[in-house]
């Protein structure tokens, strides 16, 4: 009896203690709520990223004075060794250093477009009839040698616009929520590209059109086109914007192209097919810069004080550099704000973690997580062999922050499921401010999956759509207008206090079983 009761207590005591870890230290918190939702500088910090730094394509100047300007601004809140750190060889920055399109004939109409990035300019204003190419083949082209030197061409190409029912701007339902909460876990096991169905053929033909259009692009190359106007995905007056060439240093070169908005593209293609003389001016200038080819990551910290704890690290980051067409701020100017205003958060409490506490502003998260994956490999190891530094060890946990300007509601386990219940009572004191959502799903396509991948927990937090993928994600439309402040502030008060509960908890986040190595993708 007596016995019984002991073992009895002291399993009571051992709950009660591991509970108690995971129970966030009201009066701390209360703090960060309050520095967080009242005294917040997200916006101004969102401000010098998008209107004062511009778009902050990788390697560009706007990158480069934007990751200058962080530097500065962690350091003067008091964090320690600010600096940028060198993740690898990129290549070539670009920038567009002036544009103009207009058709002159059948009438004068400005037109909404943008260079696509990593192509040349004009060489000076432009103009000519507009020459609509009929070509699903390079052979299709042997018609048109010798007679598009100089001129402004188009392929004749480009779908209807439809009529859209659904609001453009929206947050989850609690249904949708739900239905994450109760997800799951999934069985283990590596993808592997089909070689057989339907899936496989369409990447067999995906592979032939590139193919084709790479073929058709150096012919028209070398028949010296003037000016290449394409048909950019969207509508309303939006645009998504992507590369036209390679940033690679020995890249070959390639025609001047403008990515069209949809609306101002199909009245041309209209025009001509009815046989119509379209007329277009243009004047295209870009820079490009190569004598620093290395790509650089923003670091600062906020030292560990614990004797024990402070070689261990947390870590926070989002990718810091953009696309071109505006000035990135749902992408990802909103979450390198977030990252940025939550350890202004923690220094104005002058909260002094166990862990060392690390911020990481990544760059050319857009061509492929480089920044991410570059300083994974560089300190903790290589995912490809699974050869791991003893850093990778000492890193407890890593949050990202990547999918637009909307208020965090939970966050992705990655399938992590030991992580669940922790991160389910760190909710709880902002369950008023919409937080709840806790699943075990997987997320991907940015940079908490480059430390996931050495088996270090990697988190990506739920947010609200917003118009992420409706109207700014890759758009000219991704400004500063398009972010909402009272959500920026409470992602950045609830992340504040993930750090803060993560430096001060006794142990690491439970990790997962360690990945296996990745072969190389034939």
């Amino acid at each position: 009896m007596i016995k019984k009761f002991t073992l009895t207590a002291l399993a009571f005591s051992l709950c009660f203690s591991a509970f108690a870890q995971e129970t966030p230290d009201a009066a701390v918190i209360q703090k960060i709520r309050k520095e967080g939702l009242d005294n917040s500088k997200a916006m101004e910090i969102a401000f010098n990223l998008t209107d004062v730094s511009g778009p902050r394509l990788s390697n560009s100047p706007g990158l480069k004075k934007a990751q200058d300007w962080a530097v500065k601004q962690l350091t003067d809140w008091g964090l320690k060794n600010a600096h940028l750190e060198a993740w690898g060889t990129f290549g070539k920055g670009w920038q567009i250093d002036k544009y103009y399109a207009a058709t002159t004939i059948p009438y004068y109409h400005a037109i909404i477009a943008s260079p696509k990035a990593w192509t040349p300019g004009t060489n000076g204003p432009i103009k000519s009839q507009v020459v609509l190419i009929k070509a699903d083949s390079v052979a299709d082209l042997a018609k048109y040698k010798g007679k598009l030197a100089g001129k402004i061409i188009m392929m004749d190409q480009g779908a209807p616009l439809t009529s859209g029912t659904k609001a453009d701007f929206s947050r989850y339902a609690d249904t949708t929520l739900a239905q994450m909460a109760a997800a799951k876990p999934q069985a283990a096991g590596a993808r592997q590209r089909p070689t057989s169905g339907p899936m496989a053929d369409r990447m067999a033909q995906m592979m032939k059109m590139r193919e084709i259009r790479a073929a058709i692009s150096a012919m028209l190359v070398e028949e010296k086109v003037g000016l290449i106007l394409t048909y950019a995905r969207g509508g309303q007056g939006t645009f998504f914007t992507s590369n036209g060439a390679s940033y690679a240093l020995d890249a070959k070169p390639v025609s001047p192209e403008l990515e069209v908005a949809a609306e101002d593209f199909l009245h041309i293609l209209r025009l001509l097919r009815a046989g119509k003389t379209v007329e277009v001016e243009a004047d295209i200038k870009t820079s490009f810069y190569d004598k620093d080819p290395q790509g650089y990551n923003v670091i600062a910290e906020i030292p560990g004080t614990d004797k024990k704890l402070k070689e261990e690290v947390v870590m926070i980051g989002g990718h810091f550099d953009s696309w071109h067409a505006a000035t990135g701020a749902t992408d990802n100017a909103a979450g390198s704000t977030v990252m940025m205003e939550a350890m202004r958060i923690l220094k104005a409490i002058d909260f002094k973690p166990k862990r060392t506490i690390r911020i990481a502003l990544w760059s050319s998260e857009e061509q492929g997580l480089f920044g991410s994956r570059g300083y994974v490999t560089k300190h903790f190891g290589d995912p490809k062999t699974m050869v791991l530094t003893p850093d990778q060890k000492k890193i407890s946990a890593y949050y990202n922050l990547d999918n637009g300007t909307g208020k965090i509601r939970g966050i992705y386990l990655q399938g992590n499921e030991a992580a669940g219940p922790i991160f389910q009572n760190w909710f709880t004191p902002f369950n008023d401010l919409g937080a709840t959502t806790v699943t075990i799903n997987n997320t991907g396509g940015t940079d908490h999956q480059a430390f996931d991948a050495v088996g270090i927990p990697g988190f990506q937090f739920i947010q609200d759509p917003a118009d992420y993928n409706t109207r700014t994600h890759h758009s000219n439309m991704d400004t500063y207008d398009r972010l909402v402040e009272d959500d920026l502030k409470q992602a950045a008060t609830i992340i504040a206090s993930f750090v803060y509960n993560t430096s001060q908890r006794e142990a690491q986040i439970p990790r997962k079983e360690l990945p296996a190595p990745q072969p190389a993708r034939p």
